[in-house]
């Protein structure tokens, strides 16, 4: 028997029952991670059984998708005074289920409040090894640790509070080689995105991939987060990184982290993970980055994808991309560069920790936020808020004229109260560019922080590097 795989092995050690040909596998889940979107329908599938949470202290619950970024003192008529209807429906429910089934739930005015794959690595909920799920596509982002982290539907997050199971199939296996020096104004944002151009919006789908290569290994785990959070764009179940002494660093001393003599086992046990020498996989892609440039997205998914200076591929008789370059008002055979700008959000569960709003800063000190723009900034927790502002990052964000908002979603998905309006066109650090996800008729450019801060600047699509 051959080596094996980062993947395998956190699957093997998971598995309660092996598949069959007629039968799933029975597939224990470690963590458990919940917000007020996807969970309403299992906790009234508990209701109906008559059914408890099995594990209650393997849950991880916040709200994010549906709460305003501006400041809530209370559910009542604060709430009411900044959320539509149905969003403020929603945070109430989660306060009254997590009430009910006994789950401790970190809502407003609590620490540790914020998007739901920016606090589980911050309190150290997730580690290496770990099986991690949510009712929310970006739950890869959780590989970066060595864990393996996907999204489930509404049904499946019932199974889970249920059972601490899922009935699954075993994906396949896909190796992604990255090698070369990233260039002074380019970034972890730049290369997933590089990725999904070339493998295209479904190359990874069935699969589990595992990012490799020197690269990889100097990174740091924010962006290490933010290359695994953008592989379901690519079409795979998850994206893993294997953990190394980055990932023990960032870890240790972590609230939820093993402490003591738990730490050091733990530790041991974590560096057996990463792939044996003679693992094999499905799939293998190399991509060399030495000279890759900051990239931009021009259509309507996150494969339709340029380097800044190349122009928007012309699509012949292709007729769904020139429907999709048509909603973008975009032109083939240009490139995206000079596109005027509306608006500029930095922030979601891709791009909203420490690392990008430092990145955020240095391009805007002592500059200003052109005055057709509309800049908003916003971490992606409450201690990503605090520590930006101990660092004094929020001073050179509003002196620039961005606004700065409160943690959450915010406008990567348009579910509260901030939206794109028809035909605005926003470059967005989020992850999905599809038609109206930032608001209805609203148009959506991919980049990196800093490709988003010099476009805000320019008030056009603009390369940062001419500002490094």
């Amino acid at each position: 028997m051959g080596g094996q795989s980062l993947f395998e092995k956190v699957w093997n050690d998971h598995v309660v029952v092996p598949e069959t040909e007629d039968t799933p596998a029975v597939f224990y889940i470690d963590l458990h991670i919940i917000h007020e979107v996807t969970t309403p329908q299992a906790f009234n599938m508990l209701r109906d059984t008559g059914m408890k949470v099995r594990r209650p202290d393997l849950v991880l619950a916040t709200m994010d998708h549906s709460t305003p970024t501006v400041p809530i003192t209370n559910l009542e008529e604060s709430l009411d005074a900044v959320s539509d209807p149905e969003p403020a429906n929603q945070i109430r429910a989660m306060v009254k289920n997590c009430d009910e089934f006994g789950i401790k739930l970190h809502g407003f005015g609590d620490a540790h409040r914020g998007i739901v794959h920016v606090i589980g690595p911050e309190i150290g909920a997730t580690q290496p090894g770990k099986t991690i799920v949510c009712g929310d596509s970006h739950s890869s982002t959780h590989g970066a640790f060595g864990a393996m982290g996907f999204g489930i539907g509404a049904t499946m997050v019932g199974h889970v509070m249920a059972t601490q199971c899922l009935l699954l199939r075993k994906p396949k296996s896909m190796a992604v080689n990255i090698t070369g020096k990233l260039k002074l104004g380019v970034s972890a944002k730049d290369i997933i995105l590089a990725l999904i151009g070339k493998i295209g919006v479904d190359g990874g789908t069935g699969h589990v991939i595992e990012y490799r290569g020197e690269t990889i290994h100097d990174l740091n785990m924010e962006e290490r987060m933010t290359i695994c959070n953008m592989s379901i764009e690519a079409g795979a179940r998850a994206g893993m990184i294997a953990p190394d002494t980055t990932t023990i660093e960032y870890l240790r001393g972590r609230e939820e982290a093993p402490q003591g003599a738990a730490w050091d086992t733990a530790v041991e046990r974590w560096l057996t993970l990463p792939s044996d020498p003679d693992a094999t996989f499905d799939k293998e892609v190399n991509l060399d980055v030495s000279e890759l440039e900051p990239q931009v997205t021009y259509g309507t998914n996150p494969g339709m994808v340029v380097p800044i200076s190349k122009p928007v591929p012309n699509p012949g008789d292709n007729m769904s991309f020139k429907k999709s370059i048509n909603y973008m008002q975009v032109e083939a055979d240009k490139p995206m560069l000079g596109t005027k700008v509306d608006v500029v959000f930095v922030g979601s569960c891709t791009n909203s920790r420490m690392t990008d709003l430092r990145n955020t800063a240095k391009i805007l000190k002592g500059r200003k936020v052109a005055d057709n723009v509309r800049m908003m900034i916003v971490p992606g927790s409450e201690a990503v808020k605090q520590k930006a502002e101990a660092e004094g990052l929020h001073e050179i964000f509003t002196a620039a004229g961005a606004d700065w908002r409160e943690a959450g979603c915010s406008m990567c998905l348009g579910m509260n109260s901030d939206k794109l309006g028809k035909g605005q066109l926003c470059v967005s650090t989020s992850n999905r560019n599809f038609e109206g996800r930032q608001g209805p008729g609203g148009r959506t450019v991919l980049a990196s922080p800093q490709t988003a801060a010099a476009s805000a600047i320019a008030g056009v699509i603009a390369d940062p590097r001419d500002l490094i």
